[in-house]
């Protein structure tokens, strides 16, 4: 049975085939579960239209194997068939699973493709050329009509931007649950990030495409000694941690982490893309099962790897790539059996250079970045050299070694910030951004005559994700206010309401430049306890579905199904006027019937 969240993906992703044209991509975070979308995706395609024929493509067998067998779980009996070369399986059926790589020149054996689904879309290029672009080229050749469907937890690319910028082939995100939602439910597991005294220096090293060089980097970051400080910090740092997983820049940094472990009597290995496929599944069992503590790669483990029980990553991989960086963070969000969360060593600076996971900046397209050239002029004979360069290769000056500040950041992975204020009320207003010229609506908390107000922007005039962002926090924050938005009024209009309504009681918020970063807000009814509602109906043949259900605090969406009728339906909890009361949402499960103007029906007061 899915998740509510799960059942919430795939009813946005109906209800937007049915308002938009194009090729949608489906955001969730790593650990969410894709592989349940992609097996209630392929069992309602061929359930609803038996002659469909879907194609679910991915760059690894690891995430073929999962998507197969979450698939053949739900439905036995599915016309699956495995086209992999790693598999060992070349079938085609009605529903074939494959790896891009080993379809290459074989379009025409496929035949007509009605769907295709993309497991880590955001490896598709955003030119026209790759595997993944020419294959969808050429199936849409055989099928014009053909639909593509995308599903990624990082929906950019390094040096291009957001996966839906064009000439990407994606029209729209679908965004339909956030991380600190499934942490909350408790459906993934927070990261804890610790500030490390060794810091891996990669000043000097060259980039290609936007990302550092690995030979490069590896030539700057492993070094005996550096590797030594590395290990010894890690071992001090993780004493109470049963499974350790290691992000490398290569071959040689994976073996000699795992070397220098070896020899101080630590349990460990080492898995690389060189690593035999029965060496590398063996190894990875003895991992999950806790025989192996310690466990270095490179260029592996970032996607398709599952050990629910690693509680500690060491990230000694510095990377230019925020996509990169939330796929090798993700690796630690699953749900843990011995302890809540997962310690993450970032010895490589990448929290500093991307931001908190649950923020992480988009990359930017080539040439909209704008700085100094990287050269720096020679005191002896005026040399324009590299700024890297150590010695001036027209005199012989050695240039200064600038001695090595280190300085303790507030680098928090989680991105929850520390600071918090009770609030006595608030201020909405429209706002025109200095740096666009759009409009935008902005809001001023305020707390006791001591506290500094604390002022956030909500960008919903802007388009892209920013604004898509923007939009969604102004209806959540409307739902816990109690106003009532339609989407044509004007922002002073909104914003006169929004003041009128009901403010968080309290605030947690971070500075985050010159500006301040609200993280969450709290009202009242969070901090109580359970809520009783004294009966719930099905709103379709009144049959009696709950009797007094305790609705825990911050429980927003309770999904309900009739045993008679088999309607499902959700319950949201509302405060309208400060008075608390449930709203109704229903649909029929087949018939896809979703009613989201909210009106007031079935609506009775909640007895706290």
């Amino acid at each position: 049975m899915l998740r509510p969240y799960q059942q919430r993906t795939l009813d946005q992703f109906y209800a937007w085939f049915q308002n938009h044209t194009g090729w949608p991509c489906i955001v969730m975070p790593t650990g969410s579960g894709k592989s349940h979308i992609i097996a209630e995706l392929c069992k309602d395609a061929i359930s609803k239209w038996p002659e469909t024929r879907v194609l679910m493509l991915s760059h690894v067998r690891e995430l073929i194997e999962q998507n197969a067998s979450k698939l053949l779980a739900i439905w036995p009996e599915a016309p699956l068939g495995i086209y992999s070369a790693g598999m060992g399986r070349k079938e085609l059926n009605q529903i074939t699973f494959a790896g891009i790589q080993s379809l290459a020149g074989h379009e025409a054996e496929l035949g007509h493709t009605d769907l295709i689904i993309v497991d880590e879309n955001h490896l598709i290029s955003h030119n026209e050329n790759g595997r993944y672009r020419t294959l969808i080229l050429k199936m849409k050749e055989i099928n014009p009509n053909m639909c593509v469907c995308g599903l990624t937890a990082t929906p950019y690319r390094l040096g291009h931007g957001l996966i839906t910028e064009k000439p990407a082939i994606f029209s729209d995100i679908i965004e339909p649950v956030s991380i600190e939602e499934l942490i909350y439910h408790g459906y993934l597991s927070p990261l804890r990030s610790k500030h490390t005294q060794a810091q891996l220096d990669v000043r000097g090293v060259a980039k290609r495409g936007g990302e550092f060089i690995e030979k490069e980097l590896q030539h700057a970051v492993n070094t005996t000694t550096s590797n030594a400080k590395v290990v010894e910090e890690t071992l001090l740092l993780a004493t109470d941690r049963r499974s350790l997983l290691y992000f490398c820049c290569g071959v040689a940094h994976a073996n000699a982490i795992r070397d220098i472990l070896s020899e101080l009597g630590e349990s460990c290995a080492c898995i690389t893309g060189a690593t035999p496929k029965g060496e590398r599944d063996e190894i990875i069992q003895k991992f999950r099962a806790g025989e192996i503590r310690h466990l270095t790669n490179a260029n592996v483990l970032t996607t398709g790897f599952d050990a629910p029980n690693l509680d500690c990553i060491v990230m000694l991989r510095p990377t230019e790539s925020p996509g990169l960086h939330c796929q090798m963070a993700g690796r630690g969000m699953r749900v843990k059996e011995h302890v809540k969360d997962c310690l993450f060593l970032d010895f490589a600076g990448n929290v500093s250079r991307h931001g908190p996971i649950t923020n992480v900046q988009p990359p930017i397209k080539h040439g909209k970045r704008t700085g100094k050239a990287p050269v720096k002029v020679c005191e002896q004979c005026n040399e324009l050299v590299h700024l890297s360069a150590k010695v001036c290769p027209s005199c012989g000056y050695e240039f200064p070694v600038q001695p090595k500040v280190f300085k303790l950041h507030d680098d928090d992975i989680m991105g929850d910030g520390g600071l918090e204020m009770d609030v006595t009320g608030w201020r909405w207003d429209d706002y025109v951004s200095r740096g666009s010229g759009k409009n935008m609506l902005r809001v001023t908390y305020y707390g006791n005559m001591s506290d500094t107000p604390i002022t956030e922007y909500l960008p919903v005039t802007h388009e892209g994700r920013g604004g898509d962002m923007g939009r969604h926090r102004l209806m959540k924050m409307a739902m816990d206010a109690g106003v009532s938005i339609v989407g044509n009024e004007m922002l002073i209009e909104i914003a006169c309401n929004m003041t009128k309504g009901k403010c968080p009681s309290k605030i947690k918020y971070k500075k985050n430049g010159k500006f301040y970063e609200v993280t969450r807000r709290i009202y009242l009814r969070e901090m109580q306890g359970p809520i009783v509602c004294p009966g719930i109906n099905c709103p379709h043949c009144h049959f009696v579905a709950m009797e007094n259900y305790k609705i825990p605090p911050l429980e927003r969406d309770l999904r309900c199904i009739c045993l008679r009728c088999g309607t499902r339906w959700s319950v949201e909890w509302r405060s309208v006027a400060g008075v608390d009361k449930f709203y109704f949402q229903y649909f029929i499960i087949k018939k896809s019937i979703n009613i989201n103007n909210l009106n007031e029906f079935n609506c009775f007061e909640i007895t706290k």
